[in-house]
């Protein structure tokens, strides 16, 4: 069972002409028969009139406006058909076509489809309702058009009943890319994705963020807006606002909407760019209100009107500033302008748009360009009535040339082909000539995988049915006086990006540049934005980047923090900087300073050795321990003073390790020998026999100095095997880097340290047990006078170096080593430097033993008397020793006596000669 439906509609056809209608046919607009009928769909006329009678009546009301641009569409197609015909592309085939005027107006639209799905040679072009349509053959094959989006989606679904192929050359939206709402749908132009992502790309690279846009209410502009939306957030462009203008002309508020745009737009100081997404009737309103404003923007063209020569010539049109906008890619249409020239030989009988415009052409050919234009949209029916066939009919060549937009045209042009060559692909085996032959569903397989010829490149439908055509960036140029829409640049849909064919174009984008629609000011590098309480991320301040932070480029949202470890940067900086590295250089006067009091500390060393050796056998030499202990004390200053230049340059892993253990086993030694000699003197000179018992046991001198080195040895060698010294950056100072050698363990420092201080204490009391030795031998005095030297620097030294950091700090140390150092040594050897040079009458044999046996008598007598039985309650018992000996041959030849008086019961002791000669003996061989 099927349900028919009957399609007697009335219509009325021309720019407020009535062509009263008896049948359907008279509802076409341009038809020609074929073997395979192609529909069209084509706004022709800008609106549809609503009349103002109540009630309402179902009757499809005339339309108003003629399109000069549309009516080239229609050409377009019929020029291809016609070519297609003339060539052998079909092999016999011919197509026919059936035009029709949609007025912009999906109601009249859907009108047109379902003529289109009536049955095909059905007289009363019936529409059979069936469930399944796999066998349905319609009146046409496939449909060309709508040239606007919101009518194609209307009929698109209407079509996709029957999967009838519908392939528009206009219809832009995004959403038509959706093969499960519109399955039948194809374009040869690409979806509005791609023309607004050049858009936001082209307002990106010229430097603007702050935009107005302006977009006809209907699924056309809301889709569009909706697009330009999502890329331009996506690309931190912020849209300051949108005015949304009616659809229709005849709405009753679309003037006081489009004077509500043009308020917003000069409130608006900061915006001067602004996105219009409009149909060419609305640009042309638009405009000529911004003209009477003074508006001057930079206005970015859609598709729709970017190429629109009536607005081009709008008067004064460059008052209103730049339009730059984005056109479909031209083609070769010399064929076309050819047909052109020859139009007025067409007939008419079967074309009404042609014999509207020839009507019109009659009416309007004495006028300038945009009035001429002017009076063709604005022409009333009574004009026309009245001069119908009362004037010579008068061709205008030049001005349909003129009006001719490529893209259009190719695009048109393209969509026929594009059928054709499906059909071709249908018809390899078929009869064609026979409407029955194959389905529109059929021919919508076969369009998918067709492949046109378009110039020198192939193309054909992607998986959403788009042609993936790059866009023309055109450019409206003043030359000689005139507006012209020029191509600036081609923008590539596939990369991406702007391609200049000579750096005259690229001057004029980059002139785009000079204007600017921003916000805010831009943050210039050095700074960073601040999102103000705007809701729009492009308003904000600009405030500076921090110290250690820093923005190299224009309006960044943050700062790149620098590298803590080697750079730096200060306030409102656009770069880090390389930290500067410290270290105690040899070139630092500091450095070179304490290298000479190391370098004099050697030459020092090296001078009391050649002194000591000069003078290798006298008294003061041999008194001193020997030779080889002295040189052994000596080399150990030396390389205590050597030690400190590994405290200077730049610090290495040798240099870390080295310096501590150079320095601490070398101090360890000069102060064990100098134990030694301590111990030494004490024992030469003590009469106390506990004491010497004690002295004899611990004067062990070559263990005693291996024992007491190699301990420290040992701590060294732990400490640089299991946690050694390294290199260090010191980061404390924020602009530098402080290049220093890590201790690696404080504790192990410390015992290093502690372990000399502990043998420097030893040495220091048994030195100072011997403080009291004769006037000439008064090197125990030094010695403790050099230990209190090395505690002083070393007790001020350990807050110092706690409390100092920087370059300097190794700068510390060498000085405390230094004054330890120099103090040990001038206290042990420049008072024997001092005798050797300028008391040398005391440095004989005869002198030097004379003032031991001064001493050593002195100390004798006290250690007789100490013998004698003393009264236990006797508490201020005093002895007296007199020396008998009055030369030193009786001193040795023993002709001397030591006598000791005694109080009331004690007389005095004489000692015998061999007692004496004993005493002096042990004296001098000790000493």
């Amino acid at each position: 069972m099927a349900f028919v439906i009957f399609l007697i509609p009335c219509f009325v056809v021309g720019t407020d002409v009535a062509f009263s209608c008896q049948n359907a046919d008279d509802f076409v607009g341009a038809s020609s028969p074929g073997d395979i009928i192609i529909g069209g769909l084509f706004a022709v006329h800008s609106e549809m009139l609503h009349p103002e009678e109540d009630p309402i009546k179902p009757v499809i009301q005339k339309c108003a406006g003629f399109e000069i641009q549309v009516f080239l569409q229609t050409l377009a197609m019929i020029h291809a058909i016609e070519t297609i015909n003339n060539s052998t592309l079909l092999s016999g085939v011919t197509l026919g076509y059936e035009i029709y005027d949609t007025c912009a107006e999906v109601t009249k639209a859907m009108a047109s489809a379902l003529r289109f799905l009536s049955k095909f040679n059905s007289s009363e072009d019936a529409v059979e309702f069936k469930c399944n349509y796999s066998d349905y053959i319609p009146r046409v094959k496939a449909v060309t058009g709508a040239s606007y989006s919101e009518v194609s989606m209307a009929v698109s679904r209407l079509l996709a009943l029957q999967l009838i192929p519908q392939v528009s050359p206009a219809s832009s939206a995004e959403i038509l890319s959706d093969k499960i709402r519109f399955p039948s749908f194809f374009r040869t132009i690409p979806s509005d994705f791609h023309q607004t992502r050049a858009m936001t790309r082209l307002i990106c690279e010229s430097g603007w963020n702050w935009i107005g846009v302006i977009a006809t209410d209907d699924d056309n502009g809301r889709f569009a807006l909706e697009s330009f939306g999502v890329q331009a957030m996506a690309n931190n462009v912020c849209i300051a606002f949108k005015e949304m203008l009616p659809a229709y002309l005849s709405d009753s508020t679309f003037h006081s909407k489009v004077d509500q745009a043009i308020e917003k737009i000069v409130k608006e100081k900061r915006v001067n760019v602004i996105v219009v997404f409009m149909r060419q009737f609305h640009v042309l309103k638009l405009f000529e209100k911004a003209i009477e404003r003074n508006v001057n923007k930079i206005w970015i063209a859609s598709d729709n009107w970017s190429a629109a020569v009536k607005i081009s010539t709008i008067p004064n049109i460059r008052q209103l500033g730049t339009v730059v906008g984005f056109g479909f890619k031209n083609g070769d249409i010399s064929s076309f302008q050819e047909f052109l020239r020859n139009l007025h030989k067409k007939p008419t009988e079967n074309n009404k748009f042609l014999r509207e415009y020839i009507m019109l052409l009659s009416v309007c050919a004495h006028l300038e360009y945009h009035d001429f234009q002017t009076c063709i949209a604005n022409q009333s029916q009574d004009n026309l009535l009245e001069n119908d066939g009362s004037k010579p009919q008068i061709w205008r060549d030049d001005f349909l040339n003129a009006n001719v937009e490529p893209g259009f045209i190719r695009s048109t042009m393209l969509a026929v082909y594009a059928i054709a060559h499906a059909i071709k692909g249908q018809c390899k085996d078929r009869d064609c000539k026979d409407p029955s032959a194959f389905t529109p569903w059929e021919l919508l397989e076969e369009l998918k995988r067709v492949v046109v010829i378009d110039g020198d490149k192939k193309v054909k439908f992607d998986s959403n049915g788009d042609m993936s055509t790059s866009y023309d960036v055109l450019l409206w140029k003043e030359i000689d006086g005139h507006m012209e829409i020029t191509i600036m640049a081609e923008y590539d849909a596939e990369k991406g990006g702007f391609i200049f064919e000579d750096e005259e174009k690229k001057k004029d984008f980059l002139a785009l540049k000079k204007v600017q629609s921003t916000c805010s000011q831009p943050c210039s590098p050095g700074q960073v934005k601040k999102v103000t309480e705007s809701p729009h991320t492009c308003c904000y301040e600009c405030i500076y980047c921090p110290e250690n932070h820093y923005s190299n480029q224009t309006d960044m949202d943050y700062c790149y923090r620098c590298n803590n470890k080697t750079y730096w940067a200060p306030t409102n900086s656009s770069t880090c900087y390389r930290k500067t590295i410290y270290f105690l250089a040899w070139t630092d006067w500091f450095a070179i300073f304490l290298l000479l009091l190391s370098a004099f500390g050697v030459v020092l060393v090296l001078s009391i050795c050649v002194i000591f050796t000069k003078n290798l056998d006298t008294p003061v030499v041999k008194a001193s321990g020997g030779l080889t202990v002295c040189y052994i004390i000596l080399f150990s200053h030396f390389l205590i003073f050597l030690s400190t230049v590994f405290f200077i340059d730049i610090p290495t892993e040798f240099k870390c390790k080295t310096r501590q253990a150079l320095f601490g086993i070398s101090f360890t030694l000069c102060i064990s020998c100098i134990l030694i000699k301590s111990l030494k003197i004490l024992l030469a000179f003590s009469f106390d026999p506990k004491l010497q018992n004690f002295l004899k046991c611990m004067y062990k001198p070559i263990p005693t100095v291996v024992t007491c080195t190699g301990i420290q040895v040992i701590i060294c060698t732990f400490w640089l095997i299991f946690r050694t010294p390294f290199v260090n950056q010191n980061f404390s100072i924020p602009r530098a880097i402080i290049l220093e050698c890590n201790e690696g363990s404080i504790v192990a420092f410390g015992i290093m340290l502690g372990y000399i201080a502990a043998l420097a204490f030893i040495c220091f009391i048994f030195a100072f047990k011997g403080r009291k030795l004769p006037e000439n031998y008064n090197e125990a005095k030094f010695i403790t006078f050099g230990m209190l030297i090395y505690f002083i620097a070393w007790i001020v030294f350990i807050p110092v170096y706690a409390t100092t950091f920087g370059k300097y700090l190794p700068a510390v140390e060498i000085i405390v080593v230094l004054i330890s150092n120099y103090g040990i040594l001038c206290c042990t050897f420049l008072p024997k430097c001092y005798i050797i040079i300028y008391k040398q009458e005391t440095n004989t044999k005869s002198a030097f033993l004379k003032m031991v046996y001064t001493y050593s008598s002195k100390s004798a007598g006290s250690v007789a008397v100490s013998q004698v039985s003393l009264d236990s309650k006797s508490s201020s018992f005093r002895a007296t020793i007199t020396d008998s000996c009055k030369t030193e041959n009786d001193s040795v030849n023993g002709n001397c006596h030591f006598q000791v008086p005694g109080q009331s019961l004690i007389k005095g002791k004489v000692l015998p000669k061999n007692a004496a000669r004993t005493m002096v003996r042990k004296r001098v061989s000790s000493i």
